[in-house]
């Protein structure tokens, strides 16, 4: 069988790590224990999707979090990882 080839970058460099350690988080609040060593492909798409959805609802709270800090950090941090809104 292919191994899978995982061309995703990461927005901000380093950040892998923090990321695999909140998947493997969520995995196992979801009861799905050693998901790092498990074959992502004899999961369902729904145990799948449920680590990644919950992962996203964790992340957007973060963003959300410091967003309502009103810092400019925060708020400036788009531009700083090269994810400017185009005018129009």
């Amino acid at each position: 069988m292919k191994m899978a080839r995982n061309s995703n970058t990461h927005v901000v460099p380093g950040s892998g790590n923090a990321l695999d350690a909140m998947k493997f988080e969520v995995a196992n609040e979801l009861g799905l224990s050693n998901y790092n060593q498990i074959d992502k492909g004899q999961l369902t798409s729904r145990q799948n999707g449920y680590v990644g959805g919950n992962i996203t609802k964790r992340l957007v709270a973060l963003g959300e979090a410091a967003l309502s800090q009103q810092t400019a950090g925060a708020i400036g941090a788009t531009a700083s990882v090269g994810l400017d809104t185009p005018q129009r």
